[in-house]
């Protein structure tokens, strides 16, 4: 027997689902009226004394470059920063899915039984490595 979500499940669902999609359609818009999000940020120190990209450096552009569409470009920039934008719009999927439909999907249950919040760190920090090691691999390419 199927089980179907609750309604507050589904209005949970509803706002991860519209909180994802606001927040890519505003970056989206930002870029398209001329604002560049990145100037927010500034340059990043240790790139400005050493020469290597911090573990977040290109982050932001990644992220744009997702936001626009141009994936081979988010990936190529910053490979952690996007690989976590395409989980964010899995997510949501889901959570679409759930809220407008009502679809309930039990593989849920046993995930975030089995799921600490230190496995969800370890997965970022291992992710976050990764991603810097790629953007380090290229600094270091370069300059040789």
């Amino acid at each position: 027997m199927r089980r179907r979500a609750t309604a507050r499940q589904r209005k949970i669902a509803a706002v991860i689902a519209a909180g994802t999609l606001a927040l890519f359609a505003s970056l989206y818009l930002a870029q398209r009226r001329g604002f560049d999000v990145g100037t927010l940020f500034g340059q990043c120190g240790m790139m400005q004394r050493t020469g290597l990209p911090c573990p977040t450096c290109w982050m932001t552009r990644s992220v744009l470059a997702f936001a626009r569409g141009d994936l081979i470009a988010a990936y190529s920039m910053q490979p952690a920063a996007a690989f976590l934008c395409t989980l964010l719009v899995i997510g949501a999927f889901f959570a679409f899915l759930t809220s407008v439909f009502g679809v309930y999907f039990s593989a849920l249950d046993r995930l975030v039984a089995e799921i600490r919040i230190r496995h969800i760190a370890l997965g970022l920090l291992v992710i976050l490595a990764a991603g810097w090691a790629v953007t380090l691999a290229r600094a270091l390419a370069a300059r040789i």
